[in-house]
């Protein structure tokens, strides 16, 4: 059986502790993996530098997944300076001011800004907890993708299950949609309380997926990356946009 090759439409989540353990599961995936994704959990541990190794000597792909939010000024000023590191995707939350000051900073670079729409690890209850406003929590997903693609957002980040429901948007003609909480059969669900498989993600219309723990837990990296790869491939799906 032919093995897989990389695909960009993965995206391996590289919640580790420290940049040395990043390298190493790197070095496990190899030519498995052509895109990670670094979260807030790593800055403190040499997450920057390992992102800026990752694409320099290695020629990988990385999302910068900070969720940054604060006033349009410091925004602006934290995406320019993150910008220095030629990165691919950046997240801002989704609130208008925030991703209109993103795009700012990010003004002349590749870097495309993705605006979180609500957390994946979230329900209804932790919403009411947090105040936020009565409603399905789909339709407000929806409702703040569009405000987030209208402010300018070069697409957003939105669990699969909210993923058909936002690609059918007027504002999503040409944008990402990148869903994080995809599961592949059988594994376990952490602490992600909106999930679904690869095939289901990519068929609703997302053009990325994150996995993190069904890769990194695993025994083997490399062929758990590569039966997550197996299983986009089997579903015949195709990017739907290029941003």
């Amino acid at each position: 059986m032919t093995t897989p090759i990389a695909d960009d439409r993965l995206i391996v989540a590289m919640d580790v502790p420290n940049a040395i353990a990043g390298l190493k599961l790197a070095e496990q995936l190899g030519d498995a993996v052509s895109f990670y994704k670094i979260g807030l959990g790593m800055l403190t541990g040499g997450g920057l530098a390992l992102a800026n190794e990752l694409k320099q000597e290695l020629g990988k792909k990385i999302f910068l997944d900070m969720k940054l939010f604060d006033i349009g000024a410091t925004v602006e000023n934290a995406v320019r300076g993150l910008s220095q590191f030629e990165l691919d995707f950046l997240t801002v939350h989704g609130d208008p001011h925030v991703v209109r000051a993103a795009k700012e900073g990010a003004a002349g670079k590749d870097l495309k800004i993705l605006a979180v729409t609500i957390l994946t690890s979230l329900d209804r209850n932790d919403l009411d907890d947090a105040l936020i406003k009565s409603g399905d929590i789909t339709d407000l997903v929806q409702e703040r993708a569009g405000k987030a693609l209208a402010a300018g957002a070069d697409g957003v980040i939105a669990s699969p299950q909210e993923a058909a429901l936002i690609r059918a948007l007027p504002e999503a003609e040409g944008k990402l949609i990148v869903t994080p909480g995809v599961r592949p059969v059988g594994a376990d669900l952490g602490d992600q309380k909106r999930v679904t498989t690869p095939m289901q993600a990519l068929e609703a219309g997302a053009d990325h997926i994150v996995v993190g723990r069904p890769i990194w837990q695993a025994e083997v990296p490399r062929l758990a990356a590569q039966d997550i790869l197996k299983e986009m491939n089997s579903a015949q799906t195709k990017i739907p946009n290029k941003g």
